[in-house]
């Protein structure tokens, strides 16, 4: 077996995982009931199958100087990806597009409620 052989077999393997958890992804935006379950789906599987993909891809170049850049590009995915399902995940809990009968605990509601009443105001810090 040569060092080519192997190199191709592991991107391929690396394709083929980084497929399925982007399958995955697609699935379960089309298959879960509510935005905060999708939002899940959405960003978990999708920032390891594309960090699968990147590493297929750099080693199917066989040109190393674009593994930083590759891995660039899948640091940026994960530094955006949390920040959008947070925000994502708020905006619908604020316009009321959850299912509340799923939530175990709901943490945010005390904020929410006390913001949304006339004159409330976030709690000010206290110079000392």
């Amino acid at each position: 077996m040569t060092l080519d052989a192997i190199l191709d077999g592991t991107a391929a393997v690396f394709m083929v995982i980084g497929g399925l958890m982007s399958l995955a992804a697609g699935i379960g935006l089309l298959r879960f009931p509510d935005l905060h379950s999708r939002m899940h789906a959405a960003t978990k599987p999708q920032v390891l199958g594309l960090l699968m993909l990147v590493l297929a891809a750099s080693i199917m170049w066989r040109n190393w100087h674009w593994v930083p850049i590759a891995l660039l590009a899948w640091g940026l995915m994960i530094l955006t990806a949390p920040v959008s399902a947070h925000v994502v995940g708020r905006a619908g809990y604020r316009t009321k597009h959850m299912r509340a009968d799923l939530l175990a605990d709901d943490e945010l509601a005390s904020a929410v409620d006390r913001l949304s009443q006339p004159g409330g105001v976030r709690r000010e810090i206290k110079d000392e």
